[in-house]
């Protein structure tokens, strides 16, 4: 894999590739991320007005209430998801009534979204992820919330949606809770960097649950005993409880609540579901090239970059000052091999690209480097 060299082909590419200064870029990505989100407020008002968002063929409404008075910008945003799952639209709907009175953060948004299905995976077929995504773009947009206050919970079937959730979109939340849930075939390893709080009640013996819970609590804790810097959980298991739990697991609220978003973390770990991403934290993969079960570990030290696993051609480093010194030269490393020494420019170009992807000031690169 080499570095891409982009040519220059006209006055107007050559301004969106040339170099930046740190100051410039930061003060760029200040200005275009404004201009984004003031677009933004514009075109997803009115469904922010109706509490429901249409992607595709499916529809999400939502219930929402909100606590405490931090201005804007500042907000925080609780996505709470209900249960139910292969039942009667009735029983949904009753489960979502009753998922927005469940628990009270100490300020912020607080959200209970209803499922746009019936069926058993209601909160993890591959529509909910960019429906969730754009939520919060949304909130960020029009309603002042801070992309590192971002918080997702779930109970019963919204647990099996934050067991699934969580990993695919760790890098969207502050922290997540999953109460009640199965885990199905969910991954923990790309939990490094969001802190995940597990709650199930002794009790709670259909499909495995408790057994599973206990041993996914160990299996978090043995993944951070090998790297004590990330995979901050929270375990509960309410010995005498069933599938209820008396709202004792409300105390996730104000564990949660102590977190913000880690947007530039030195290690990301990424093994990619069956609903597959092209873009975590700061990396990306070519949609072509992503595949269920591929596994990238990459770190930073210094001014190097280390790539193990699967990282194909056309495998981008999204990069900001935030995670390395870019006026200094980069070394990038895959799979033991020397992929790329030197400078690696901030430019418009990268901005751009990073804020069309996620509008998102905090967790925009300013400069990127594709492999192939």
């Amino acid at each position: 894999m080499t570095f891409r060299i982009l040519a220059c082909l006209s006055f107007a590419t050559c301004l969106a590739t040339a170099g930046l200064e740190k100051k410039e870029a930061a003060d760029l990505v200040a200005k275009l991320a404004a201009e984004r989100l003031a677009t933004l407020k514009t075109e997803r008002a009115a469904e922010i007005e109706a509490k429901s968002i249409t992607v595709g063929d499916k529809t999400m409404p939502w219930l929402e209430k909100t606590f405490g008075d931090a201005p804007v910008g500042k907000r925080s945003l609780w996505i709470s998801m209900h249960g139910g799952g292969n039942a009667p639209a009735a029983v949904n709907d009753q489960q979502w009534q009753n998922q927005i009175k469940l628990y009270q953060p100490p300020e912020g948004i607080y959200i209970a979204p209803r499922a746009p299905t019936n069926t058993w995976n209601l909160w993890h077929e591959g529509h909910i992820d960019p429906m969730f995504a754009r939520i919060i773009e949304d909130m960020i947009a029009v309603r002042g919330v801070d992309p590192d206050k971002v918080y997702l919970m779930g109970y019963s079937a919204g647990g099996d949606g934050a067991w699934q959730l969580g990993p695919r979109m760790a890098d969207r939340f502050a922290a997540v809770a999953m109460m009640a849930g199965h885990p199905g075939d969910m991954a923990p390893a790309s939990l490094r960097n969001v802190p995940f709080a597990i709650f199930c009640g002794g009790w709670d013996r259909a499909y495995d649950r408790n057994k599973l819970c206990k041993d996914y609590g160990e299996k978090l804790d043995e993944l951070q005993k090998a790297d004590p810097e990330g995979y901050t959980h929270m375990v509960r298991i309410y010995e005498g409880l069933g599938h209820w739990m008396n709202q004792k697991d409300a105390e996730a609220v104000p564990w949660m609540a102590g977190f913000t978003r880690r947007t530039w973390p030195k290690k990301v770990v990424w093994v990619q579901d069956d609903v597959l991403h092209d873009r975590f934290y700061w990396l990306g993969t070519p949609a072509a090239a992503a595949k269920a079960g591929a596994k990238l570990t990459a770190t930073v030290e210094k001014q190097t970059i280390t790539l193990d696993g699967d990282a194909p051609a056309g495998t981008t480093l999204w990069l900001s000052d935030a995670l390395l010194d870019l006026d200094q030269p980069v070394t990038v490393k895959a799979n033991g091999k020397v992929v790329h020494e030197g400078k690696i420019e901030r430019t418009r170009d990268a901005i751009t690209a990073s804020l069309a992807d996620r509008p998102d000031a905090a967790a925009c690169a300013t400069a990127r480097l594709v492999l192939k």
